[in-house]
């Protein structure tokens, strides 16, 4: 039997995207185009596992994030077409205040039957993870050390956690990229 909406808690507040979590196959190259084409600030990189994952700035403790996978496959697909293949993004993190909000939709989504994990501790966010009724991965995320607030700063250690980051970050926090990727309409 399904759960009666208005026997729910009350949802939180969203507060925008906190990733979107994407594949690369190169890091190095997404740091060159993201910060050094598009402009978007590298504010926090962590290992998962034997994968990078780096963060960049869209909007305040907005990002998006990318998995380093040296064997993904890319291709090319033009925006809003049909593809000629199956297409997969890893997941999509919704942003939430504080630590409050997070356990207050873990109750909400566990009233209404459906599974979440406990909250996990990535260090400078804490994240639950579910799903929707299509599939598509979920998580909630609040920052607890906040790397879209201020300056920058590639030595702190808790949010710069890749003890071998690619060139480019390096090459980024110095005295700038020396290249960046070319692109085309596809």
């Amino acid at each position: 039997m399904a759960p009666d909406p208005a026997a729910l808690p009350p949802a939180p507040r969203w507060q925008g995207v906190n990733h979107l979590a994407l594949v690369t196959p190169d890091m190095d190259t997404t740091v060159r185009f993201y910060a050094g084409v598009l402009g978007m600030r590298v504010v926090a990189t962590t290992l998962a596992g034997p994968m990078r994952h780096y963060f960049f700035e869209m909007s305040p403790q907005n990002t998006v994030a990318f998995f380093e996978d040296p064997g993904a496959t890319t291709f090319a697909k033009p925006a809003g077409g049909p593809g000629d293949r199956a297409i997969q993004m890893d997941h999509i993190a919704f942003n939430v205040a504080d630590a409050d909000a997070l356990e207050q939709l873990r109750a909400r989504l566990l009233a209404a039957g459906s599974e979440v994990t406990e909250v996990i501790d990535h260090g400078f966010i804490r994240s639950v993870y579910f799903t929707d009724p299509n599939g598509i991965a979920l998580e909630a995320s609040h920052w607890v050390v906040d790397g879209t607030a201020g300056e920058v700063d590639p030595t702190d250690p808790a949010l710069f956690e890749d003890p071998d980051p690619v060139p480019a970050l390096a090459e980024l926090h110095a005295d700038g990229l020396t290249r960046v990727p070319w692109t085309r309409l596809v």
